[in-house]
């Protein structure tokens, strides 16, 4: 299954870099999906909050410098729209409990089940898309 997200951007926020290229050359190939990198949790949030293009966030929850659910808390205060979906190796100790806990809108064990991610971010993309055609239309 293939997407078409040519226009949409989505910043990833994984420490490993062989992680990251297979979530960037997935991305790529099948959306066509502009993608933002970020190596650690700092620099998550830095661009998160600085960058007003981006439509969705994958957020490893193990992060160095700041941790997931830190950056997931910091972001969705600043930015409480931004749709945030948490990844992470460790789903066994209530990490998608607290992860839902601090407002993350999904969560997904690794190894990444890829269609139903894609699925899921298909369905943001589009709630994303409706709630902009409704400002405009308010305006």
């Amino acid at each position: 299954m293939n997407f078409n997200w040519k226009d949409n951007l989505v910043l990833i926020a994984e420490d490993d870099p062989i992680n990251f290229r297979y979530l960037e050359l997935l991305l790529s190939k099948r959306t066509g999906i502009q993608i933002l990198w970020a190596k650690d949790g700092r620099e998550a949030y830095e661009k998160a909050i600085n960058h007003s293009g981006i439509d969705i966030f994958l957020l490893d929850l193990q992060l160095p410098e700041l941790n997931g659910i830190d950056v997931l808390k910091l972001v969705k205060k600043a930015n409480p729209h931004l749709p945030i979906i948490m990844q992470t190796a460790n789903s066994w100790n209530d990490e998608e409990k607290a992860c839902y806990d601090a407002g993350c809108d999904g969560f997904f064990p690794k190894p990444l089940d890829i269609n139903l991610l894609l699925q899921f971010i298909d369905d943001l993309l589009k709630v994303q898309a409706n709630n902009k055609t409704v400002k405009q239309t308010v305006v």
